[in-house]
């Protein structure tokens, strides 16, 4: 253990490395890239040392824990910790960023010094945000990092992005102020019926301490989930993420698809589950038909879309009806495999949009029909885009494979007609995936001018897929480590839902 606040200064050093950069003079220019990159590695390090420190055989809830009165008269703490799951995002995020920044490394020209500045100083402060709505142990200080990290999201795409960045950051505000007022309304309605105090928005407070009417638990339910399911995004509150993940730099792409979008599951199994127990079973119908209807309807329309960034866009949504399919399911093994999920996902996408990202920059198009036959040219990139594919579409061996198979068990042990209709995901993930790798990448040489012929993956971008590459392969095959740590989370959650795993049964369906 360790007294140091460190989920306080993962979020202060971003903050203050942001701060460093949008101070830095002009004709500084040539060090705005590495002050940003500088910041992110530093972060990374404090949340390995935050791994280091958490005990996974401790029985408390939380650990790494800080709270401090905040506004008292409300109830309102500033209140931090991190149980299994909170952590294994929080190192996610840790890790993506740097890979981000580095992967952005010229996305603004020097000579834009100001963009430039503005333009790392948001990811930086961005990455501040993450670590807060994961590690928020307040419910009311984990909706202001959750509307906060709308601020950053919404710049980087309206200010950086494609043609239709404007129309695509507003979308994407619309969308998340809409979910986020109407869960406002139930994280007051939680307070008056939470047991009050100084301290009354703690979350391990308000498990089990809610006195409310089950009519009135069950629309706080509905408030809280309402905001998590635009955020995840699951159907049919998802439009909003192909139109802002197609406009957005790749690297922004990431950090929205493969961080930002977890709150909203993370969310479900925190506040959702924790907080309404009642009211998830009550819901539990709704909520795995909306995950099925995910899972399909994602793929299907992955499988017809020309603009290779929409496509990865739509892969994601047909991922997060897998991931929210597992939680729901509400067995250790389908909980286990969702939270995995939500890690391999992270690291999936992002080796999707950054290598995608590196395709477009040389071409100068996103239309899979404007390519063919790069692996004749670019080969190291073609391999690295296949193994990304192959890891998305969950090919045994690549980490992808383990978190959905440990879903489609634990939904099989007690929801049988969900769990085959979402295997079907698995044939069509094979199918957008291995089609967009064939239109682009196979085929006869493309014809370039002299001299104009694409280089492949420079140093630098080999720097960004190379950590990217390692976890698929290290969570393929050796996924244990992050099982452990956010199993005990998992069991307590279940415990606190009050369900356990259903009994084995043999061939005639009978218990064992």
């Amino acid at each position: 253990m360790t007294s140091l606040p460190l989920l306080t200064l993962m979020m202060v050093v971003p903050v203050l490395g942001a701060v460093v950069v949008a101070a830095l003079p002009v004709g500084s220019a040539r060090l705005v890239r590495p002050v940003a990159l500088g910041t992110t590695l530093v972060t990374l390090v404090l949340a390995v040392a935050a791994w280091v420190a958490f005990d996974s055989g401790s029985g408390t809830m939380f650990q790494l824990t800080e709270t401090h009165s905040w506004i008292p008269q409300f109830g309102v703490s500033y209140a931090l910790g991190v149980d299994g799951i909170a952590l294994a995002l929080i190192v996610m995020a840790a890790i993506l960023t740097p890979v981000c920044v580095l992967a952005a490394w010229n996305d603004v020209d020097e000579a834009e010094f100001g963009r430039m500045k503005r333009y790392f100083a948001l990811m930086l402060v961005l990455e501040a945000f993450m670590v807060g709505v994961f590690a928020a142990t307040d419910v009311f200080l984990f909706y202001v990092f959750f509307e906060a990290m709308l601020i950053p999201v919404y710049f980087l795409i309206g200010m950086y992005g494609g043609p239709q960045r404007q129309y695509a950051a507003m979308k994407f505000l619309l969308f998340s102020l809409a979910g986020g007022l109407v869960m406002l309304v139930g994280v007051i309605a939680v307070y008056f019926v939470g047991p009050g105090g100084p301290d009354g928005f703690l979350v391990e407070k308000l498990i089990g301490g809610l006195d409310g009417s089950t009519v009135a638990l069950r629309w706080m339910f509905v408030a809280f989930f309402v905001a998590f399911a635009v955020k995840a995004p699951m159907w049919p509150v998802h439009t909003w993420l192909p139109d802002a993940a197609t406009e957005s730099r790749p690297a922004t792409a990431v950090l929205l698809v493969g961080v930002l979008d977890k709150v909203g599951t993370y969310g479900m199994i925190r506040f959702c589950l924790q907080l309404f127990p009642e009211a998830s079973h009550w819901a539990t119908p709704v909520v795995l038909t909306l995950a099925v209807i995910s899972v399909v309807y994602g793929a299907l329309l992955a499988i017809g879309q020309t603009d290779m960034m929409r496509l990865i866009a739509f892969t994601s949504i047909s991922h997060f009806g897998f991931i929210v399919l597992g939680i729901f399911a509400m067995t250790s093994v389908g909980g286990a495999g969702s939270t995995l999920y939500m890690v391999n996902h992270g690291f999936s996408t992002a080796g999707l949009f950054l290598i995608a990202g590196f395709l477009v920059t040389r071409h100068g198009s996103k239309r899979i029909p404007d390519y063919g036959g790069w692996q004749r040219v670019t080969p190291v990139l073609a391999g690295t885009f296949l193994v990304a594919g192959l890891s998305s579409l969950a090919l045994p061996g690549l980490s992808s494979f383990v978190s959905e198979f440990l879903v489609l068990q634990g939904t099989f042990m007690r929801y049988k007609v969900a769990a085959v209709v979402a295997a079907l995901g698995i044939v069509l993930a094979a199918l957008y995936i291995l089609l967009m790798y064939q239109r682009t990448m196979t085929g006869p040489k493309p014809s370039f001018a002299e001299g104009e012929a694409p280089r492949d993956l420079s140093l630098r971008e080999r720097w960004v897929v190379a950590p990217i590459i390692v976890s698929f392969v290290v969570l393929g095959f050796f996924p244990k480590p992050v099982l452990d740590l956010v199993n005990p989370a998992v069991d307590k959650t279940l415990q606190i839902v009050g369900v356990t795993d259903p009994a084995p049964t043999d061939a005639s369906g009978s218990a064992k």
